[in-house]
């Protein structure tokens, strides 16, 4: 599973130029070196908030995945789950919707959701 996902970002023609110069003049490498850097420098420029709102909305902060056996072991204890994840949540093939369903309340993701397209049907007025 790739550890980066892939966005697109519109600039203004002066705004690329400008960056194509910093890269020219060695300041960056290329001009994803540039945009990754000064993404960074922004999330940093964050982070308290970002804390205090992992803190007071009970984010995982990371990676989640979750497999059969996890959610059987809910379905078994009679529990209900939910997630809410600041970065990847990945339901596993091998979890079939009925299971899903059974056990997943609801799921919040500010980053990367993946399931197969069943599972998301299923789960569907559960996406938040």
């Amino acid at each position: 599973m790739s550890e980066t996902e892939k966005i697109t970002v519109n600039l203004s023609v002066v705004d690329l130029g400008k960056i194509d110069l910093l890269v020219d003049e060695g300041f960056y490498s290329n001009r994803t070196d540039f945009i990754r850097t000064a993404i960074r420098n922004r999330l940093d420029s964050h982070a308290a908030s970002v804390q205090q709102t992992l803190t007071r909305r009970s984010f995982v902060l990371g990676t989640v995945i979750l497999g059969r056996k996890d959610l059987e072991q809910a379905l078994e204890a009679g529990e209900k789950r939910s997630y809410s994840v600041i970065g990847l949540l990945h339901i596993k093939d091998e979890v079939t919707p009925a299971l899903a369903h059974a056990v997943i309340e609801k799921i919040s993701v500010r980053g990367v959701f993946r399931a197969n397209d069943e599972i998301k049907t299923t789960l569907n007025d559960r996406i938040h």
